[in-house]
């Protein structure tokens, strides 16, 4: 059965995130998130409704605002399975897929929501809400409840199935001790996490009615399975995200920085003044012998004449990552050193990103070992004589040579390495090279860590890298640095849907 989305039209639409309606600059007619339709989202939780058997429910929490210390909360980040499914980005929700005993047809499953009441008191602190109302008008829900409610509902849905998908475990999003603090110092503010969303709660609902015999399996897996494979829509998406934190760089490349700091603000700002939303993750910004640290982010030193910069960086839009690393001399210009080094490097990932292919018929986990095989070529190549894959592997490159990237910038986690990558598949490729001061190793490549990584979609027999606009050739980092950017970039926020 084919089900026809509708939109409840009213007079005015209030949301606690953008829609089309209130912020047309960002979101499309018939996208509920920004390239994403809604009735994409309802394909989505019609492939999940396939993946389990009749008379099953899955059930998904959302997350809750998380807090740093008392009453100071940390942005908000949704679920990202439940955002998969749903688009809905507001805290203290819950999704829940029925498929009944009698739905031979997956579209016909019914796509519940648990959401905050509408609460003017609450809203005048924290901003709008969408509502329970909302929740079916807006974002296409069957039947949607009140969070208070919600346990009520589930119990009365447990009453019918025993065949349930829910992950066991996750923290709270906040200590009581934190709520407790900022209900007595804000009464006014009623929507702080609510306890009965939780986790802990769902599954103390599911101990309820263990007398019947529930068969509980893990959903996780069943929904990284349609995670991992982008859509043409999320592909697009991406490439924005890409194009956008690659221009960035290229204009980072054209500037002369004194600090960590200063580099790490300077590309947070293009990344957003270009259309993103926000930084993909927290920036690696690490200046000369930093670089040996993978993940250096305290990005608080000062550069020096002779180093280089490892940049791992890049920016988020609808929910979607980039993720970049390059590594440039803060100069602008590359020693003999550097450069044979860089060009050691670069020669990997460039035969890693050809090898990214149905046809090549490669794993995550093959093109790991094919790197550090021809990174251990090369490297002898360089001077680093009598050197041994072992080596490379413990001492030189000691991380992956990748990973799936989507809406989380490790997306996918639990999808298996060794499976063979797939049309659509977005990976990084990010071989990196770290040399210690120590004299095993050449001299004048010590204390330099360099780190290239691209995000790559991947095709039948040809590829498309998503952050191709970030420039990697020393040729082109040179050039861009004696002689800035040639062509216009935006200076201001853009139309995203304009690039």
């Amino acid at each position: 059965m084919y089900r026809v989305l509708k939109r409840s039209y009213a007079t005015t639409f209030r949301a606690g995130q953008p829609i089309f309606e209130t912020r047309p600059h960002l979101i499309k007619p018939g996208d509920l998130t920004p390239g994403i339709s809604a009735l994409e989202y309802y394909h989505r939780r019609v492939k999940l409704a396939e993946k389990i058997p009749r008379g099953s429910l899955a059930i998904l929490p959302g997350s809750s605002v998380k807090y740093a210390s008392g009453s100071v909360f940390y942005p908000f980040q949704q679920n990202t399975d439940f955002y998969y499914l749903t688009g809905w980005n507001e805290p203290d929700s819950v999704c829940i897929i029925e498929r009944p005993e009698n739905a031979d047809d997956p579209a016909d499953h019914v796509f519940h929501m648990a959401v905050p009441d509408s609460d003017p008191a609450a809203e005048q602190w924290e901003g709008e809400r969408t509502g329970v109302q909302g929740a079916q008008d807006i974002f296409n829900a069957d039947i949607s409840v009140s969070n208070h409610n919600f346990p009520s509902h589930l119990d009365k849905l447990l009453r019918k199935y025993t065949n349930i998908y829910y992950d066991i475990g996750g923290a709270n999003s906040a200590s009581g001790k934190a709520v407790n603090f900022f209900e007595r110092m804000f009464p006014s503010t009623v929507s702080m996490p609510d306890k009965r969303q939780d986790r802990a709660d769902i599954e103390e609902i599911l101990r309820n009615h263990k007398k019947q015999g529930f068969n509980v399996k893990s959903l996780t897996p069943l929904i990284a399975d349609l995670r991992v494979i982008k859509s043409n829509a999320e592909l697009k998406i991406m490439r924005l995200a890409g194009k956008i934190s690659g221009r960035a760089f290229n204009q980072a490349y054209a500037k002369r920085f004194q600090t960590e700091k200063g580099l790490h603000s300077f590309l947070e700002y293009k990344f957003i003044s270009g259309g993103c939303d926000k930084s993909a993750y927290v920036p690696v910004v690490a200046g000369g012998e930093h670089a040996l640290c993978i993940h250096y982010v305290r990005n608080d030193d000062i550069f020096k004449d002779g180093d280089m910069v490892l940049v791992d960086a890049a920016g988020n839009l609808g929910g979607y990552c980039a993720d970049i690393s390059r590594t440039w001399p803060v100069t602008g210009k590359f020693t003999p050193a550097q450069a044979e080094l860089y060009e050691a490097l670069l020669n990997v990932q460039r035969r890693i990103i050809r090898e990214c292919t149905v046809e090549k018929g490669n794993s995550l986990n093959s093109l790991h070992n094919l790197s550090v095989d021809l990174l251990t070529e090369e490297l002898r190549n360089a001077g680093f004589q009598d050197l041994q894959s072992w080596e490379v592997a413990k001492h030189l490159y000691p991380h992956y040579i990748g990973h799936n990237l989507g809406l989380d910038v490790h997306d996918c986690p639990l999808y298996p390495r060794t499976s063979n990558i797939r049309k659509g598949q977005v990976v990084t490729v990010e071989p990196g090279v770290y040399v210690p001061d120590d004299e095993r190793w050449p001299a004048q490549y010590r204390g330099i860590g360099i780190r290239i990584e691209d995000d790559v979609a991947v095709g039948e027999d040809i590829n498309v890298v998503l952050t191709a606009e970030a420039a990697k050739e020393i040729v082109d980092i040179e050039n861009i640095a004696a002689n800035g950017i040639t062509s216009p970039l935006e200076e201001e926020v853009v139309d995203i849907y304009s690039l």
